[in-house]
């Protein structure tokens, strides 16, 4: 994915952030929906680290999104997604992480959110499922065949994005280590010394 997708993408994120605010900002009770249950998929083990310090255990739905589940597992296999900073956390919204070209701790963080990884955007992998509190969803340019390495996970629901980003898995384990991700300021969510994802490991 080239530079200008991933800002675009990042655009896009934050439209939505605006769009939904409002949205969110009422979402209290339903914030506190349970956690999915662990499917036939594989897990994906983030441990975080930084200020925030804990495990995150995500059950990938390969039978909803196989191509980007594949993705996934490939570079969290590879080590890809080791040291890669949660470099946009938007309170009420989400926390996004996985650009393994420009989020590693022990590099320049400026470009942070603008690249993606070394293999080809993906095509979207739209389904009935809903980005409830927990949900992880891809991160994506304009284009719906864009999404690549990043993704993000639900501080709360977020239905306008259902049917518009692909769903990737749930959130089993470690909601608090999600909900305890170092914020980000201003609209963009830009964070400052962020939270990183130290080890990612897959269990099938």
């Amino acid at each position: 994915m080239r530079n200008n997708d991933m800002i675009a993408a990042g655009l896009g994120i934050l439209g939505v952030a605006v769009f939904g605010a409002w949205f969110m900002m009422d979402q209290t009770a339903n914030a506190q929906t349970a956690l999915a249950e662990d499917g036939p998929g594989p897990n994906l083990v983030i441990d975080v680290a930084g200020g925030t310090e804990g495990q995150i255990v995500i059950d990938l739905l390969s039978d909803v999104a196989p191509k980007h589940v594949e993705r996934i597992v490939t570079l969290a296999n590879e080590g890809a997604y080791d040291n890669v900073a949660f470099h946009r956390v938007i309170d009420g919204f989400m926390a996004q992480t996985g650009d393994v070209e420009n989020a590693k701790m022990d590099g320049d963080l400026d470009l942070a959110g603008t690249g993606g990884s070394v293999y080809e955007d993906l095509k979207a992998e739209f389904s009935a499922e809903t980005f409830n509190r927990g949900a992880v969803g891809m991160a994506r340019s304009q284009s719906p065949d864009s999404a690549n390495s990043q993704f993000f996970i639900m501080f709360a629901p977020a239905p306008h994005l259902d049917g518009q980003y692909t769903v990737v898995g749930h959130v089993i384990a470690g909601m608090d280590v999600v909900d305890a991700i170092k914020l980000g300021t201003g609209q963009g969510g830009s964070v400052s010394d962020p939270d990183y994802m130290s080890t990612v490991t897959v269990v099938e």
